[in-house]
């Protein structure tokens, strides 16, 4: 089992009202919602950090176009009529 802490959180009281229902018609608990939720959203902005370092490192490495750093036409002859 993972070791747990006990944290303090300043919630409305109307918003705690709601939660405390909501979890009662679940059969659980207010702290495995918030235990759930923040592990969803940890999860999610962890993957979205990943997928920007993936792409920005893509971007830096550049691509090849198979012109090796000089294109065999003017801007020109791509706009031509």
């Amino acid at each position: 089992m993972m070791e747990k802490q006990n944290i303090t959180l300043s919630l409305s009281k109307d918003v705690l009202r709601r939660v405390k229902v909501l979890a009662a018609e679940q059969d659980t608990s207010v702290t495995a919602i918030m235990e759930r939720l923040l592990s969803e959203y940890a999860t999610h902005h962890e993957g979205y950090r990943q997928a920007r370092q993936d792409h920005m490192a893509l971007l830096r490495s550049g691509f090849d176009l198979g012109t090796e750093g000089a294109p065999s036409w003017t801007r020109e002859e791509l706009h031509e009529r």
